[in-house]
């Protein structure tokens, strides 16, 4: 008998399922048949982590987040955050019971040291916070993003083709979401207010679909002329830049533009090797001569009048309008209200992830729009900068620019010393994907999302993962991947 259920046991439970799953259905209870594809994925994530970790980033863009869907507010991204969860939960447990899951030169790392030292002040922030369960929240999801995408992906990028492999899975899944939101907005005639609304439900407004094609418009630009690239592939590459720039452009996501047009110039700057005294002393004369006509250059930008605009022409010149663009008014509104919250708590702020439910009182009449609330519903400071700032105090903004500044010194210190080749071009395209998001970071913040974490985290490994490999020794001839 007991041989006759060792051998029927898993038809036995087959069975038992497909009653089981078929009697719920009857009744309109339909989560059981979720058992498989959970049962699968916990296989997967044992026994080919890394392909997880692959398909995670071709899922992103595609994620579905559950606060689009109104199933009572549940703030999660599927398929992709229940799977950076389960990674980070095994990655903890044999980390906690191998102790060498990560190679060692990555905890040492400048980039790493950074990171670490954000999440634990942030840590720390979550103790006094205004609201300590969505500060412990927040604090969860940047280690979820960190522990799959920054430091298991330095293991995956041991195999130089899972780098490659990275982008072009991230801009696949991208490329899908680009051409459905291209196909609905053209029923619109492309005008600029369904550009708003018309990428959901994979994103919930217009800028952060925007800023996440810039991220990868730099690796566009050089898959075209990547070296061991066949024609195919090549071919595919100038395909994929020419839908990701219209989407960008169909965006009308303003800060996406000046993103890519600063990793342009950030771009200028590597390849003439401008050195940094000269940058520096432009700056110091540019911020001189800045503040010295500060109120002509406030008169010049109240005497635009162009807003946001259908003309293309005319939506670039309302970056500067700060009469009556609503949306520019609005920042201003979101920025004096973080610095207002920052006056009131200097060191440890109001908690990770509480500025929009904080800053409501914040506002002063004279800052609000036509679409502030009184309540303050419509979303965060809109600054990567200035949130940190007013939720984790002065040191949060400082070790936000401290995250910003390693990376930024190790790729440049990298790339300069990179021969011509596959390595340096890899790390110019996951720099200046970053530099797009460091600057439209001033304007808004998407780190808390999966679709712009994703890119940032695994574009820093990246470049810490290469700049480990040609660390104390001089960069000689590149093996092409």
């Amino acid at each position: 008998m007991v041989s006759a259920l060792k051998s029927y046991w898993i038809p036995a439970v087959c069975v038992v399922f497909v009653l089981l799953n078929t009697l719920l259905t009857i009744k309109e209870i339909y989560w059981l048949n979720l058992l498989p594809v959970a049962l699968l994925a916990a296989w997967a994530l044992v026994a080919a982590a890394d392909k997880v970790l692959l398909f995670i980033v071709f899922a992103t863009p595609l994620s579905i987040n559950l606060e689009e869907l109104d199933l009572g507010g549940i703030g999660v991204a599927l398929p992709t955050e229940p799977l950076m969860v389960a990674l980070m939960l095994l990655f903890i447990l044999k980390l906690s019971l191998e102790g060498n899951v990560i190679d060692p030169k990555i905890w040492r790392h400048p980039v790493t040291i950074a990171i670490i030292l954000q999440l634990i002040w942030m840590a720390i922030c979550v103790v006094p916070s205004s609201m300590p369960l969505v500060s412990l929240k927040f604090l969860l999801a940047r280690l979820w993003f960190v522990c799959t995408m920054y430091l298991l992906a330095t293991r995956l990028f041991r195999d130089p083709r899972n780098i490659h492999r990275f982008f072009w899975l991230f801009m696949a899944g991208l490329a899908i979401v680009v051409s459905y939101t291209l196909i609905h907005h053209a029923q619109y005639g492309f005008a600029e207010d369904p550009a708003h609304w018309v990428m959901s439900p994979f994103f919930k407004d217009h800028t952060a679909y925007g800023a996440v094609i810039a991220f990868v418009i730099p690796f566009a630009i050089t898959a075209v002329s990547m070296p061991g690239y066949s024609r195919t592939r090549k071919g595919v590459a100038v395909f994929l830049l020419l839908l990701l720039i219209t989407g960008v452009l169909f965006s009308y996501t303003r800060a996406a533009w000046v993103g890519v047009v600063g990793a342009l110039g950030v771009f200028l700057v590597m390849r003439f090797r401008i050195p940094g005294w000269a940058i520096g002393l432009v700056a110091l004369v540019a911020g001189s001569v800045a503040i010295a006509n500060m109120d002509r250059i406030t008169i010049a930008l109240e005497r635009n009048q162009a807003e946001s605009n259908d003309d293309l022409a005319k939506h670039v010149s309302s970056i500067s309008n700060i009469r009556s663009d609503a949306s520019n008014l609005e920042r201003i509104n979101r920025w004096n209200s973080a610095l207002r919250m920052f006056k009131e708590k200097p060191i440890t702020g109001w908690g990770p992830g509480t500025y929009m439910f904080q800053y409501a009182p914040f506002q002063a009449a004279r800052d609000r729009t036509i679409i502030s609330t009184n309540f303050g519903l419509n979303g965060n400071s809109h600054s990567e900068y200035l949130g940190p700032l007013a939720e984790q105090g002065f040191p949060g903004m400082i070790l936000v620019l401290l995250v910003i500044g390693t990376i930024t010194w190790t790729a440049i210190r990298l790339w300069s010393k990179l021969p011509p080749g596959v390595d340096r071009r890899i790390v110019g395209a996951a720099f200046l994907g970053l530099v797009t998001y460091f600057v439209h970071g001033l304007l808004n913040n998407y780190l808390d999302l999966d679709k712009a974490s994703v890119p940032f985290w695994g574009f820093a490994a990246m470049i810490v993962v290469l700049d480990l490999k040609y660390r104390g020794k001089a960069a000689g001839a590149e093996v092409i991947e």
